[in-house]
């Protein structure tokens, strides 16, 4: 958000660059086939299929008696995985014939540059063929790649068969060792998130609550869901891959909140959040606290601002009567938060905004900005903070690949500072973001400079701070304007100021994504009760202004599946907290179109 009426988009998607490299092809006189079970003839032996996802069939198949269906499902592209032995320094040929919409083959844990192929259309058997070449540390352990067939998120099943690995062989798999390091992150009323450190080898790992499996997934972290309010869990996590499972990992225990707790604490079950001009007029003139209308249920007040850059100092005034001179006292302003809270609302300062850069890039900074957010609260009697961190605030440095084990001192500073708020205030803070689709959305295709460099450095970049925070935010609000054309999960660019576009974005956040396209690395959906759409309450407020009708139209498809256009959504979503807009100055402006068309709507 911003203090002009206008501004130009913060980057060109287009500029960004994605770099590949051929791979050989010959083979050696010695090569043999190493894929076991490649036709399915004996089941799934051999294979893990990701949450129960494959089966095998006798029709269709390509050859002999047996071939893979795998169905996708919500955040689960149905993937297939098998572990060979492979010798390091050697040439490998991967093969295998498919059917369907989005059929992925590929190889893991090569030593070297990982190779994936795919089809994104077999309405008939095709068939699929790369090659990579190890490197001389594989899996230095077991030194095994990992074969895998996926397909793709909210399609159809799609069947494999024949998959064939030639090349020399290397020393049997081996069961894989017990993993360590499970933890268990901030417990909600019915869930439990949990991570562990990776395990040489393994394929998947099997999530444990009382001795019972409840979840099979392929990365290092889990959710288990569907837990009762009030009461302790004991979990334990087992790696597993074609060779069979380890032992069970040490037990961790976590206990779940009360029912009805969130972060935050209430909201009511559809929120509207606006940005409050307190601090300058921006041409839609100032609005004092106490004339909010009641429409509003949480007010962010924009903005808090850095001494400096990288200070962390933030400072808070309200606006001078010389650009406002209707602006009321601080001891009135104080009052009038005081009344809005008392009428159940929630009233955060906002940090950051267009002319707030703010780049955390020390532990000096850090702790200033924590003191400083903490004095700011603390005079005005705040419920918490909104994070609206927009141009070069944060980007990721050069190898920082993985949203979920940042490096970035501008990252890394950033949540630790959040979670110390969190923690100083206790489970009543409310915590809310409002990123740019730049920031977010775009890590589906873009993440950071990449891994050959070349790319935007801040792409994706809130991606590590969601994630670690994942169990701590109220609300994700993120801005679908000021943007240009984001690709959607169905793999088509979508433009702000439409239906279509606030849709897909939001289910972007609701269904999660592989970050870079990569599956190895998938950013799990928000709960839909933490996500609210983002949109400009007039179309002086910003680019991508989008009628109420169709406001109207994005919220129907989203939590009912009816009223949708050409993007379909991965489910209905009936929790769906609301809506966010720039600005409650801008809505007053614009006669209170926007807060109006709020109200009228009729959810569920």
């Amino acid at each position: 958000m911003d203090r002009t009426s206008l501004r130009p988009l913060a980057a060109a998607v287009a500029a960004l660059l994605t770099l590949g490299g051929p791979t050989s092809a010959a083979h050696a006189a010695e090569d043999t086939e190493l894929a076991r079970n490649g036709g399915f003839e004996a089941g799934l032996d051999g294979w893990s299929c990701s949450a129960g996802s494959g089966t095998v069939v006798t029709s269709p198949v390509h050859g002999g008696t047996g071939a893979l269906r795998a169905t996708p499902a919500g955040n689960d592209n149905a993937r297939c995985v098998q572990t060979v032995a492979v010798r390091p320094d050697s040439t490998y040929t991967l093969s295998g014939w498919v059917r369907g919409s989005y059929v992925h083959l590929g190889a893991t844990g090569t030593g070297t540059t990982d190779v994936s192929t795919w089809a994104q259309s077999a309405p008939d058997w095709q068939r699929l063929t790369t090659t990579f070449r190890t490197g001389p540390a594989t899996r230095t352990v077991t030194r095994t790649v990992t074969l895998h067939t996926h397909g793709w998120y909210g399609t159809g099943p799609y069947h494999a068969d024949d998959v064939s690995l030639l090349g020399p062989g290397g020393d049997p798999v081996q069961v894989p060792a017990v993993p360590t390091g499970l933890t268990a992150g901030a417990a909600t009323s019915t869930t439990v998130p949990l991570t562990w450190s990776p395990v040489a080898g393994a394929t998947s790992y099997h999530v444990h609550r009382g001795g019972t499996q409840v979840l099979t997934v392929t990365g290092t972290s889990a959710t288990v869901t569907g837990l009762t309010p009030a009461t302790s869990y004991g979990f334990q996590v087992s790696a597993a891959n074609a060779a069979g499972e380890s032992a069970r990992s040490a037990t961790v225990t976590a206990t779940t909140l009360p029912g009805g707790g969130e972060p935050g604490g209430t909201l009511p079950a559809h929120a509207l959040v606006g940005y409050l001009h307190a601090g300058f007029a921006n041409g839609s003139g100032y609005t004092r606290m106490a004339d909010v209308p009641d429409s509003w249920d949480v007010i962010n007040l924009a903005f808090g601002e850095p001494t400096s850059v990288t200070s962390g100092d933030i400072r808070f005034r309200l606006c001078p009567a010389t650009e406002c001179p209707n602006v009321e006292s601080a001891a009135d302003f104080k009052a009038a938060v005081k009344a809005k809270q008392a009428a159940g609302k929630k009233v955060l300062i906002s940090i950051g905004g267009q002319n707030g850069q703010v780049q955390l890039s020390t532990t000096a900074a850090r702790d200033t900005f924590v003191s400083s957010v903490s004095r700011i609260i603390d005079e005005y009697g705040l419920d918490g903070l909104d994070i609206d961190f927009e141009g070069h605030s944060l980007s990721l440095n050069t190898g920082d690949t993985d949203f979920r084990n940042p490096t970035s001192p501008v990252v890394v500073h950033l949540i630790s500072a959040l979670k110390t708020l969190k923690a100083r205030y206790g489970p009543g803070f409310v915590l809310t973001m409002a990123p740019e689709t730049f920031f977010v959305q775009l890590g589906y295709q873009y993440y950071g400079s990449g891994p050959w460099g070349g790319q935007d450095p801040r792409a994706g970049a809130y991606l590590p701070i969601i994630h670690a925070l994942r169990d701590d935010i109220t609300l994700l609000h993120v801005q679908d304007y000021n943007s240009g054309p984001i690709m959607g999960l169905d793999n088509q660019y979508h433009s702000m100021g439409t239906a279509d576009f606030h849709v897909a974005m939001t289910d972007m956040l609701l269904t999660g994504f592989p970050v870079a396209g990569n599956a190895e690395r998938f950013f799990p959906p928000l709960r839909p009760e933490q996500v609210a759409i983002g949109l400009p309450a007039s179309p002086q407020a910003g680019n991508g202004h989008t009628p109420p009708a169709e406001v109207t139209e994005a919220l129907d498809c989203l939590t009912r599946t009816v009223n949708c256009g050409s993007y379909r959504p991965h489910g209905a979503r009936p929790g769906l907290r609301g809506l966010m807009t720039w600005s409650v100055n801008w809505d007053r402006f614009g006669g209170w179109e926007f807060s109006r068309n709020f109200d009228a709507y009729r959810w569920g």
